[in-house]
């Protein structure tokens, strides 16, 4: 059974940071490319950023600079570091293997002040 399961969203002022967690299981997580998307509210789910079993990462524009995905292998993990945090980051957050599409059920965060 393939589970991904985020965790660290919450709540944070304009500016601060928090990093994003996956935790996987089902799945050769080795050799997946993984990646991160968001849904704000009556928005459409936009692409993060993404990251191959090779460890090469691409990012959206918008977070390029800011944002660090990352992954460990040996926990079957994959990271978002998120800083300088703004309004417009706030989202549900979530995670995805991207070959075979799998999701996870999202993690709120939530920007404001």
């Amino acid at each position: 059974q393939v589970q991904l399961v985020e965790s660290g969203g919450g709540l944070v002022q304009p500016g601060g940071s928090l990093r994003l967690s996956c935790v996987t299981s089902g799945i050769i997580f080795s050799l997946s490319t993984m990646g991160w998307y968001r849904q704000a509210p009556g928005k459409q789910r936009e692409f993060v950023a993404i990251i191959s079993s090779g460890g090469n990462p691409n990012y959206a524009d918008s977070v390029k600079g800011r944002f660090t995905i990352s992954r460990d292998n040996t926990k079957n993990t994959v990271y978002l570091q998120m800083n300088s945090l703004k309004p417009e980051d706030t989202a549900v957050y979530y995670c995805k293997e991207i070959a075979y599409q799998y999701w996870g059920q999202g993690t709120q965060v939530t920007v404001s002040s």
